[in-house]
């Protein structure tokens, strides 16, 4: 897909601040630091559309990003970050479950993982809770260009088989960085606009 407008249009904590419209809608679920806002600027081409902070935790509400008039992004709170309060944790635990098991234009949810490391059971604990629905999951594994690419085949089935994943859930190599699995990544995506 050729990106050709992207606006960052409302942060929102609940439902009846979500965007009023039958835009698809594509939910990136990740550790705090694991690279989303990169993610998203590589994905569409800005350089500093989400903001991306030496600070994790930063991410306290659903950011709907529009782009190209066709579909949202929403980036959701980073998970797994110990510096935030208990009681902050649960709210946003409750806030992103509300979002993933009630919105009707939610198509999928991309989960983003760091490929150097096995998925942490925050990670683990998402997918399950996302196959528990049967919401639609796409693994990026981020960070490809910080593995030597002899390397990627043996991190791939570690990230694979750590998450028990679906022969259905589509995985894809990624790097903010280099732009790989860029394309791949919107194709995923496009395969579930329809």
């Amino acid at each position: 897909m050729k990106v050709v407008s992207s606006d960052i249009v409302i942060s929102a904590v609940k439902p009846d601040q979500y965007p009023d419209t039958d835009l698809p809608e594509f939910a990136l679920a990740g550790r705090s630091n694991v690279g989303k806002s990169s993610f998203i600027n590589k994905m569409l081409n800005r350089k500093g559309l989400a903001r991306i902070s030496s600070k994790p935790g930063k991410t306290q509400t659903l950011n709907f990003y529009l782009i190209n008039e066709i579909l949202h992004f929403v980036d959701v709170p980073g998970y797994g970050y110990a510096k935030v309060s208990k009681k902050e944790r649960e709210a946003w635990g409750k806030m992103i479950e509300t979002y993933l098991t009630s919105r009707e234009q939610l198509r999928a949810v991309l989960l983003i993982v760091d490929l150097r490391h096995p998925p942490t059971s925050d990670d683990i604990m998402m997918y399950n809770f996302l196959k528990h629905y049967n919401i639609p999951c796409i693994v990026i594994a981020t960070k490809a260009d910080k593995i030597p690419k002899s390397k990627w085949q043996k991190h791939f089935k570690v990230t694979k088989e750590t998450l028990d994943l679906d022969s259905e859930d589509t995985i894809i190599l990624f790097s903010s960085e280099t732009g790989k699995g860029k394309d791949e990544a919107w194709t995923a995506i496009e395969n579930y606009m329809g």
